[in-house]
């Protein structure tokens, strides 16, 4: 009986495991080649499998183009505004040296939670309901300051991302191992990732559940932002490469609650940019028990330069400003999960890839595999959302959590 789940998993571990490995030597950012945008995903698939793989690809270049489109009209203008892009050329030396450290903590600071409170309410009207927990909203007052102090001023202006917020699901004889959940760039509503993750499922194999929100997103972004996750790139690269520092520092405090709880033991998974955050988690937070990234990014520039229409300004103004591929990747490498070495052994990281993503394609998992030493992964069939015989890896993850021991109380 043909399988297509089953054919793109073997067909993709067939090809990738006797390949050489795309990960170059450290700084990644000088040595990965500046053509790795360009680089091809093809699996040498049967002809059926192909053309089931790659319709739901043409779904992801029809939605990269119209989020590509948003992000260039509405986000990326004031970005590219004179007056700011000098302000970050001006900044950009401080990022780099913060990268060139070869340590975490000198970017990722960890926060002092013990004046901070974090408090509880009703998560609304269309929260999930358990029969034996609760589902509540934990919201804080972010203590987060900008590493850079000469952006302090301008980041803070954005004062609804200060509030940091997430859901959490808790059975009523937890706490019980808590599974860290991250959304993906504008896809932070935590009924659809409730949907997507299948979380009630995971619930009920004894997990509680955090959806947290990242920077941007959701009630953290601006009053009029036209959509979730504009302010993330409407500042320039200083409050991009502040943003992600912020990701980090709220997702921390939050493992800081948790602990305070009582839980024992959290992991985290995420998807598209949910995903980077969670292999950048693998190598700042030591707590965390697992890392499972789910169609990660792991560069972003690289990521910018594939995506029509937003990739003709990117690279116009790098020609203009005689800025290379390597320059540029520099100046935001402070943050991608290929700059730091996981915390978490090779035996609790797992790595899910869609042989169809063409929004975060198979390449950026491919370096990510090969920068934690190939640990398990699993080959989907399908694109970046449509992630066909979705329920195979779902248990394939619950399995993995089992063999790691997470589940035990």
């Amino acid at each position: 009986m043909y399988d297509i789940a089953t054919t793109v998993s073997r067909v993709a571990n067939e090809t990738y495991s006797h390949t050489r490995r795309i990960m170059p030597e450290q700084p990644w950012w000088n040595h990965l080649e500046s053509s790795f945008h360009k680089f091809p995903d093809d699996f040498e698939l049967d002809l059926r499998t192909e053309l089931m793989v790659d319709g739901t690809a043409i779904g992801d270049f029809l939605l990269r183009t119209f989020g590509a489109g948003l992000i260039g009209s509405l986000a990326l203008p004031s970005s590219l505004r004179p007056r700011q892009l000098k302000e970050d050329m001006s900044h950009v030396g401080f990022y780099q040296r913060k990268a060139d450290s070869g340590e975490p903590s000198a970017f990722f600071q960890r926060p002092d939670s013990t004046r901070v409170t974090v408090e509880s309410s009703s998560a609304g009207l269309f929260r999930f309901r358990p029969e034996d927990g609760t589902c509540q909203l934990l919201t804080f007052e972010s203590p987060f300051r900008t590493v850079n102090p000469t952006v302090r001023k301008a980041y803070a202006r954005y004062t609804r991302n200060m509030r940091a917020a997430a859901q959490y699901w808790r059975h009523d004889d937890g706490p019980r191992p808590t599974l860290c959940v991250i959304h993906g760039f504008m896809a932070d509503p935590y009924w659809l990732n409730r949907l997507f993750f299948a979380l009630p499922w995971f619930y009920k194999q004894g997990y509680d559940i955090l959806l947290y929100t990242l920077p941007h997103h959701g009630r953290r972004q601006g009053r009029f932002s036209p959509f979730s996750g504009h302010g993330l790139f409407a500042g320039g690269i200083s409050h991009i490469n502040e943003s992600m520092a912020h990701a980090v520092h709220d997702f921390r405090i939050f493992a800081d609650y948790l602990e305070s709880q009582g839980v024992r033991r959290m992991g985290v998974t995420g998807i598209s940019l949910g995903g980077y955050t969670s292999a950048l988690l693998a190598a700042v937070e030591e707590r965390l028990h697992f890392s499972i990234p789910n169609v990660p990014v792991v560069s972003l520039l690289d990521l910018v330069l594939e995506w029509f229409p937003i990739n003709v300004p990117i690279k116009a103004l790098l020609k203009a400003s005689n800025t290379s591929v390597r320059e540029a990747r520099h100046m935001v490498a402070v943050h991608s999960p290929l700059t730091w070495q996981p915390l978490i052994p090779k035996e609790r990281l797992m790595v899910i890839a869609g042989a169809g993503d063409r929004l975060a394609p198979p390449k950026h998992a491919r370096l990510l595999w090969d920068h934690w030493d190939r640990p398990r992964i699993h080959w989907f069939p399908g694109n970046h959302l449509i992630h066909l015989d979705k329920g195979k890896y779902l248990k394939e993850i619950a399995g993995f959590l089992r063999e790691i021991g997470f589940d035990q109380h």
